[in-house]
């Protein structure tokens, strides 16, 4: 339904402190006017609905200019090159930006990614940094954007599969890099990152699953480590990293449903990242992620309960109020986007807020395997079929604000996930993906 025609008024809709104001619903409220002025204009008879436009323009310009340089605030990313790579190359790939060749080879060899490729396996955040599941997990997928075949050789998989082994601890989970902390963050960098490769075996599967499934906390979310806060960064790494493992049936996914649904926020529409916590566009995707890989799930049935019957007649979240929170909060008239309004736009906000907006946008489904290929022996091509079947029927504003499918699994485009696929691991994903 969204806000904008919501039978509700916003007053209606906003935070009930029940007249004991804290500092945390003092900052609730603050964001809720901010935002309510975007949505009040739209709830007037002069403008509707179709004056909602994706600024795709002046968004590619904002990420192109930092693909060419950056300024000195960003030095303190100066461990996180892969990551701007990522952040970027997805932005512009969703907005159906085609990059030129000088700009891909410059990326892979010349002076970014190559350059951060460890001898040891793995990729650092910069030259000569130490090796992080983090980074390396950007550096793939944004290896696997530009999608050429000189992005594909760079990658030593031997050296990075003996690396991932290294990371493995006895109780499945994994270490973020050598002598570092464990959270459920490295079990999906990991296991993301095999599956794409075709490195994906059952030493680094075992145990990951039931690791991920203690993190599962009582709220019904998933936390970075058992018994720790549920956290919807942390959801969605645990159930995409659930999704490759095949293992989804683990976790209490009614609860998991409960959790995710009740993290959008009645107003704003976007959603929040843990209870009792403001508003944020880059749970656009952290948390409106969630929904393509549960709606899969519970349609293949695995859960403890069977709610698919629900699944016939209701959403999961509101999609349309999500899709006005991108479009007329987030947005920066002169580009990029941002976590709410009065912030500014940067290229991590402007990455998941897109990456939301072509979830509530594309129908995206798992793809089962028809053909008489046996992917027994290829564990993690399972968990890269999926495939688009058309846009939902619910684009808000105009036909133009449609952006591209992304992958519910790895958040990359589909077509990029396919190719690699096609490389790594050949005739037998040709055949499953063409039938």
């Amino acid at each position: 339904m969204g806000i904008i025609d919501c039978p509700k008024t916003l007053a209606e809709l906003s935070f009930d402190d029940d007249d004991l104001p804290t500092e945390t619903s003092l900052k609730q409220n603050e964001v809720e006017e901010s935002i309510s002025s975007f949505f009040r204009k739209y709830k007037t008879k002069s403008l509707s609905k179709e004056n909602i436009i994706l600024r795709r323009e002046p968004h590619i310009k904002f990420t192109l200019r930092g693909l060419d340089s950056l300024n000195q605030f960003f030095v303190v990313l100066d461990s996180s090159k892969p990551w701007l790579c990522y952040w970027m190359l997805h932005s512009l790939n969703l907005l159906e930006y085609e990059l030129p060749e000088e700009i891909k080879l410059r990326l892979v060899r010349i002076s970014t990614l190559e350059k951060c490729q460890n001898s040891t396996g793995g990729f650092g955040g910069g030259p000569s940094q130490m090796s992080h599941l983090a980074p390396t997990y950007a550096a793939i997928n944004a290896l696997a954007i530009i999608g050429t075949p000189a992005a594909y050789e760079i990658i030593n998989r031997e050296t990075l599969y003996q690396w991932l082994l290294s990371l493995k601890q006895p109780d499945g989970s994994f270490i973020m890099h050598v002598g570092g902390e464990v959270d459920v963050r490295g079990s999906y960098c990991a296991l993301s990152v095999a599956s794409l490769l075709n490195i994906l075996t059952p030493e680094l599967m075992d145990g990951a699953a039931e690791f991920i499934a203690r993190c599962q906390t009582y709220e019904g979310g998933i936390g970075s480590y058992p018994g720790s806060e549920a956290h919807g960064g942390y959801a969605y790494c645990g159930l995409a990293a659930m999704e490759i493992l095949g293992k989804a049936e683990l976790l209490n996914l009614p609860r998991l449903v409960e959790w995710a649904a009740s993290r959008q926020m009645c107003l704003e529409g976007g959603f929040q990242g843990r209870t009792n916590k403001l508003v944020d566009g880059c749970y656009s995707l952290w948390m409106g992620g969630l929904f393509p890989l549960l709606e899969s799930i519970l349609e293949r049935g695995k859960s403890r309960a069977d709610p698919t019957r629900y699944l016939q007649q209701h959403a999961l979240y509101d999609k349309e109020a999500l899709q006005e929170y991108i479009l007329l909060c987030c947005q920066k008239p002169s580009g990029g986007l941002r976590d709410k309004p009065g912030m500014n736009p940067d290229y991590y906000h402007t990455c998941y807020c897109l990456s939301g907006l072509s979830h509530t946008q594309n129908k995206v489904i798992r793809k089962e395997n028809t053909t008489s290929v046996d992917l027994s022996g290829l564990p993690g091509l399972n968990s890269l079929l999926w495939q688009s079947v058309g846009s939902h029927t619910s684009v808000v504003g105009d036909a133009s604000n449609l952006v591209l499918p992304t992958h519910p699994v790895h958040n990359i485009g589909l077509a990029s996930v396919h190719k690699i696929m096609q490389h790594f691991y050949g005739e037998s994903a040709l055949q499953v993906m063409n039938s």
